[in-house]
């Protein structure tokens, strides 16, 4: 944190600090447009100066020896580094490789704002997939008469190999990346259940017991599908 000799200049970054709603972009703009003889540009130490007094009641010390000050400061630049270097590792992994406390590890990342985002499932897609599905949306859009017609279908498939569990999967940065997980669910499976949808009615839902193939799939829908 950089030199703060008095506790007026600690009320000045906590009255802008509030003024902006905790804003970390903000709070550094407005600070020196109101305070400008001050060289703080880092918006890590108004966080650090607000959760100090929130947390401890006190503000930090203005006295930080030089030593402290600079092992804090590489301490904290490792774990941002390593971040960096690797998205995905996780807050234990950080604190066990660096051998810093987790609280610690959570401090920097959030005071440099960044956010573990989850990846999101999406089915996976073969080539041509999504031409095929774009001319259907177009013809579709032509033809919405026909919509009450459309028997809308769907299946959620259950493997010896469980459901993928993306709760703990993470990526470390300050925007959302929209990560993506492909599952693949079609070509090794147990047991399906379907389930479709046409006009307002809902059917289903309904056990597939065999392996999922063209020939067995049409023989459900001309003889099993329930009328």
């Amino acid at each position: 944190m950089p030199h703060i000799s008095t506790n007026a200049e600690y009320a000045d970054m906590l009255y802008v600090y509030g003024l902006c709603d905790g804003s970390a972009t903000a709070v550094v703009k407005e600070y020196h447009r109101q305070f400008h003889m001050h060289r703080l540009s880092d918006r890590r130490v108004f966080y650090k100066v607000f959760n100090t007094l929130r947390e401890c009641g006190t503000l930090p010390s203005a006295h930080v020896s030089s030593e402290r000050a600079r092992k804090q400061n590489m301490e904290e630049q490792n774990i941002l580094d390593m971040v960096q270097h690797s998205p995905t590792t996780s807050t234990r992994r950080l604190s066990t490789c660096l051998d810093v406390s987790r609280t610690r590890v959570w401090r920097t990342l959030q005071e440099d704002g960044l956010y573990p985002f989850h990846p999101q499932p999406v089915q996976n897609l073969h080539p041509g997939d999504s031409v095929m599905r774009l001319e259907f949306c177009h013809w579709l859009h032509t033809n919405r008469q026909l919509l009450p017609l459309i028997l809308f279908t769907d299946e959620a498939t259950f493997t010896h190999n469980g459901i993928n569990n993306t709760c703990n999967s993470h990526r470390w940065s300050h925007k959302n990346p929209h990560g993506t997980v492909e599952t693949n669910f079609q070509h090794h499976f147990s047991i399906n259940v379907w389930c479709s949808v046409i006009d307002d009615m809902l059917i289903g839902p309904v056990i597939l017991d065999d392996r999922m193939t063209k020939q067995n799939y049409l023989d459900f829908l001309q003889n099993e599908l329930p009328k």
